[in-house]
């Protein structure tokens, strides 16, 4: 080892060459029409030697006898010439590929991406790799134009919503992802294991019918490939912090505006000295922590002519900046992919994957949660007290505010998974035309939890546990997808080619749960938390279980035109039947078509210059979703009842939900137009599309009934229905650029920006709303899914500045029904509908947490040995909920109370401070702040070691790297993280004190031998 270290030292010191030389001349020029390349880079194969041709195409270069020159141009084909003693060398480059002969997954088989009639998307391992995401759905965000990424914490292994062009249902909204061809989970993958990702957006989803409603995510994993064994290691550790807090008063200003809210209501004030103080305790200071993250990836693949491999194997161990020892997440996986050719025409193509996650957690958002506290203590209030013990929240701060070190000292839970994946399939080549292919996927998860609640004593608070307990859950759940298709292709008269796909699919999940509750732990310690040492088991113990068993069976079919390669048409129909719906409705059947025209094919553009490739498309499809609870079609007892049986109450079950048999599926009307561009020697790709998302058939939960049905008892409901419709639409951009600076230098720059606009066509139940989300304490839901409004949108109070003096209050119209009468300094709200009168008439729509635009910005330099990459994406037009303040007049406040309101004139946005009832706790305009932001995502500088270097090493590269993730995020918001969101399309905009993502900074090392 110390000689490889001392190898490597000297080799970047002192690389010399002692051999003969001679110069060579000669130039360069375009193989399809002989024009001279300008810039062209020419080079000593294996070393830091070269130059780069003049605007005439013509170099000259002084070389080593026996070297190989290297002849390379962005757009061009690279050559390789043995110089031997030759003096003049001429060199004609011709075009490189474009990409459009990539094959590219399009679901139950491939196309070539020239021949691509739909919306589709390409996320590359060489993308993933820049990126060095933590969980695959990172590789999405701002590379895809049309899907969004947001995170629900920041949390290590919390989870990540996908949006693919917008939101069109008020339920489960997130695309369907295909491993290899089985229904998987993105979120347990290794990135490192991942080929390539493919993203359909459109129609061309059809395919997979009544789980293609919210877009498809293919993603296939590395193979091997023939040649000889080649390992791979990369290993990298990085330092996680806090990228963001939330400026809140120090001591003295606390105090400080504490007295003066007591003084305006004429109350004896709290602090009678104010010296002393200081900045006091910075709770957020105490919370946050620097955390380790560690990802290690193995692997090996190669193979004969018979049979390829590919083995990968991952640990990663991220730590949380929250939480200290209680927070953090662990995922090893294990990958193996093994193809066989059985004989020429019977082929085996397999993957297995095995999954196993440790997770531990910490109470992360909304009230009462670590980060809520640590907003809300007294900056007055120390960590600690005289004893040494943890400080108690003063009875003052109400019953939900607690010393949050205490909290995350007395958290204690656990999570485990494990999960075995993969598929195995076979083809058969019946002829030239036809092959057949069958194939399982599987996946088989078990996970446990545990978790412990210590007797413990906060000073008279919700949290406060008289009898330790500790819960206990074990869940099983299974599915299998059996695919079985045949496949046709073949060209007619040399111009007409055909393909044709006709199938069938089965689908099942099954699982149970059981999860119980002991109590009296013994020793009230972590250690012996397990029901069976539990002392009051046989008098409380609580148990919960359920199981359930759902099935799909579908037939497609799929046919593919092209004349010439420049006339293009595909159509698919899907019938699929569920058991998630009655008989009336248990079948449903999905079409599409989609259509190209290769424009720069035709005659009329052969003399056109700087254009490559044009290609039209347009798409309509119908696609499908059952993402929904299964059996609302008949009835369950799941609800509460009691009975009378000889003068005693009974207390049993009875029907839970009202049953609605002709519940039946949601369905998108997908329509696009798009084209795709290419230009200037392939320098120029361009792409843009014009869609339209209608889902039709939405299923509304709990519609109001007659009262004489019973659905006021406890556990029960009403029906649900098919009653609403939600429309996107918008448009997409894409466009990449690469070009060289000097010989040495070159770059990549690829943009795209999305603009989405939602709305609520239909909400047929008994209000014309649907409400989610929640604000304060006792509030009316702050969200809904209503007619002419994008779905989600914020509802409450409009507001017009502050009232600066008596004068204007009593011109207004009172605020008592509101909750108090006005005072100067006090919110001035609208009187929206104009009556004279303010009350819950005025509500309107006073926010969206839809984005009107979305963008990402990536950027890749190469240097010589040193790459550089860097990632950006915007949010335009989300607003988001400021929901993290408690309203009590003791919490800690945000710092621009320092803006009160404290006489005319003075502020005419932040209210007065006062002890008295006012309305400014209401929701209103007040609390909703523009979310948009712009955010550094990633930034990467690598450098790799020269050939010659490398071989005399016996490796084939090494590359050592350093980078920041989440660097820096531009944004006017006030809370931790303006990208964040809950997940749920009714109230997903609500900020409850969401865990902040973390600034990572990593070093890593790249080996391939």
């Amino acid at each position: 080892m110390k000689k490889t270290v001392l190898f490597l030292f000297l080799s970047f010191f002192c690389l010399t060459t002692f051999a003969q030389e001679h110069v060579v001349t000669g130039l360069v020029t375009a193989g399809e029409d002989d024009t001279p390349i300008p810039f062209a880079s020419v080079v000593v194969k294996g070393t830091t030697i070269g130059t780069s041709t003049d605007f005439d195409g013509k170099y000259s270069i002084s070389v080593p006898d026996g070297s190989t020159l290297s002849y390379s141009m962005i757009g061009y084909e690279t050559k390789y010439v043995l110089v031997g003693d030759q003096t003049d060398i001429n060199i004609v480059l011709t075009t490189q590929a474009t990409g459009l002969d990539e094959v590219v997954v399009v679901g139950y088989g491939t196309q070539k991406k020239r021949d691509l009639t739909g919306a589709v998307s390409i996320v590359g391992a060489k993308t993933i790799e820049e990126i060095k995401p933590i969980k695959v759905e990172q590789a999405l965000q701002g590379t895809v134009a049309g899907v969004n990424v947001t995170s629900q914490s920041g949390a290590p292994g919390s989870s990540l919503d996908i949006r693919i062009r917008g939101i069109g249902t008020n339920g489960d909204s997130a695309p369907v992802v295909i491993i290899d061809g089985y229904q998987g989970d993105l979120s347990l993958l290794s990135p490192d294991d991942i080929e390539t990702i493919t993203v359909l957006k459109d129609a061309q989803a059809a395919i997979y019918g009544t789980v293609g409603a919210n877009g498809i995510v293919l993603v296939t994993t590395k193979k091997g490939k023939k040649g000889k064994t080649n390992v791979s290691i990369n290993s990298s550790v990085g330092i996680q912090e806090t990228s963001r807090k939330v400026p809140v008063l120090n001591a003295t200003e606390y105090a400080t505006l504490l007295n003066e809210s007591f003084a305006a209501n004429g109350e004896d004030l709290p602090f009678s000295s104010l010296s002393g103080l200081g900045k006091g305790t910075n709770w957020q200071n105490e919370v946050f922590e620097q955390a380790p993250i560690y990802n290690t990836t193995v692997s090996v693949s190669g193979g004969s002519d018979k049979i390829t491999y590919s083995f990968g194997a991952s640990d990663m161990d991220q730590k949380g900046i929250v939480g200290k020892s209680k927070s953090g997440y662990k995922r090893n996986t294990a990958r193996l992919n093994l193809n066989a050719d059985l004989s020429d025409k019977f082929k085996l193509n397999s993957s297995v994957i095995y999954t196993y996650v440790k997770r531990k957690t910490i109470s992360e958002n909304g009230l009462g949660s670590v980060l809520f506290n640590a907003l809300n203590m007294p900056s007055t209030t120390s960590v600690y007290d005289e004893d040494g013990e943890y400080t108690l929240a003063s009875s003052d701060l109400g019953s939900e505010i607690i010393n949050p070190l205490a909290q995350v000292d007395n958290t204690y839970n656990e999570y485990f998974l494990r999960k075995l994946n993969g598929t195995f399939g076979l083809s058969y080549d019946l002829n030239e035309h036809i092959k057949g292919t069958a194939r399982m996927g599987f996946n088989t998860t078990n996970d446990e939890s545990r978790d412990f609640s210590m007797e413990v004593d906060y000073g008279g608070k919700v949290f406060d546990v008289t009898q330790s307990s500790v819960y206990q859950a074990y869940n099983n759940y299974n599915d299998y997808t059996f695919d079985a298709f045949i496949t046709y292709e073949n060209t007619f008269n040399q111009d007409h080619h055909v393909t044709a796909t006709l199938g069938t699919t089965v689908y099942k999940e099954w699982g149970n749960y059981l999860g119980a509750t002991g109590y009296e732990v013994p020793y009230n310690s972590w250690e012996y938390a397990d029901i069976s040492l539990c002392t009051d088991v046989s008098s409380s113990i609580s148990n919960y279980s359920s199981s359930y068993d759902n099935r799909r069976l579908s037939y497609f079919a799929r046919a593919q035109y092209d004349y010439k390669g420049k006339y293009l048409l595909s159509a698919m129909i899907r019938r699929d039947a569920s058991s998630k719906f009655g008989s009336g409705n248990a079948f449903g059947y999905f079409p599409s078509a989609t259509m190209g025209w290769v424009i720069s094919d035709e005659d009329f553009m052969k003399g056109i210059n700087n254009i490559d490739f044009i290609k039209i498309r347009a798409s309509y499809g119908i696609l499908g979703s059952d993402n929904i609870d299964a059996y609302t079609y008949t009835s369950s007892l799941d609800g509460e009842a009691t009975y009378v049986f000889d003068d005693e109450l009974v207390y049993g079950t009875a029907i839970g939900s009202l049953v609605n048999e002709d519940v039946k599926w949601e369905q998108s009307e997908q329509i696009d137009f798009g084209f795709d561009m290419k230009l200037f020697n392939n320098r120029i790709d361009f792409s843009a599309d014009y869609f339209v998302k209608t889902t039709k058939d939405l299923l509304l939960s709990d519609v109001s009934v007659s009262g004489i049905l019973g659905t006021s008892a406890p556990g029960a409901s009403g029906p649900t229905i098919n009653a609403g419709t939600v429309e996107n639409k918008g448009f997409e951009f894409a466009v990449g650029y690469r070009g060289n600076i000097t010989k040495d230098l070159s770059y990549k720059i690829n943009y795209n920006l999305t603009t989405l606009k939602n709305n609520v066509k239909q909400v047929d139940n008994d209000t014309g709303y649907v409400e989610g989300g929640s604000f304060g304490v006792g509030q009316s839901s702050p969200a809904r899914m209503e007619v002419g409004m994008p779905i989600g949108y914020f509802y409450g109070y409009k507001t017009d500045g502050l009232f600066q003096n008596q004068a204007e209050v009593d011109a207004a119209p009172s605020q008592l029904d509101l909750g108090a009468e006005a005072a100067p300094g006090d919110i001035k709200y609208v009187d929206n509908n104009g009556d004279g009168e303010l009350n819950s008439d005025d509500k309107t729509n006073i926010g969206d947490p839809i984005p009107d635009v979305t963008m990402g910005l990536n950027l890749t330099l190469n240097y010589k040995g040193f790459d550089f990459v860097a990632y950006a994406y915007a949010s335009i037009g989300n607003d988001m909920i400021r929901n993290y303040e408690r309203d009590n007049d003791y919490v800690n406040k945000l710092s621009t109370a320092l803006n009160r309101w404290t006489g005319e004139g003075t502020s005419n946005s932040v209210p007065r401070l006062t002890t008295a009832s006012t309305t400014n706790s209401i929701l209103s305009e007040y609390f909703v702040e523009d979310a948009s932001y712009l955010r550094i995502q990633n930034i990467q500088l690598g450098y790799s070691l020269p050939e010659g270097i490398t071989q005399k090493l016996r490796i084939s590269k090494c590359r050592v790297y350093a980078g920041v993730s989440n660097l820096y995020t531009f944004t006017n918001y006030t809370g931790y993280d303006p990208a964040a969101s809950s997940g749920d399309p009714i109230g997903g905009g609500i900020d409850y004190g969401f865990y902040p993502a973390s600034r990572t900074y990593t070093f890593g090392l790249n080996l391939n031998f």
